[in-house]
C-alpha cells in the first residue's frame, strides 16, 4: 500500500506517529500484534481498509 501511495516509510511514520522502527516490524511481518488505534491511524494514512494491509498466515 506504500508503494501504490507513494509514500516512503518515514512519512507514514510521521503521520501515524509510530517509529520507523515499528512500522518495519510490522512491513516485514515480524510483529506478533497490533493495536487497533496503530491500525486505524494507518489504513486512515493510506485510505485502505485493514484487508488491504494484513494477512493471515497460519503456523502449523
Amino acid at each position: 500500500m506504500l508503494a501504490k501511495r507513494k509514500m516512503s516509510l518515514t512519512e507514514l511514520s510521521q503521520e501515524v506517529g509510530v517509529t520507523i522502527a515499528n512500522l518495519s516490524i510490522l512491513k516485514n511481518g515480524k510483529a506478533k500484534a497490533i493495536r487497533f488505534s496503530t491500525l486505524e491511524a494507518i489504513c486512515q494514512a493510506l485510505d485502505c481498509q485493514p484487508g488491504d494491509i494484513l494477512e493471515y498466515k497460519s503456523e502449523l
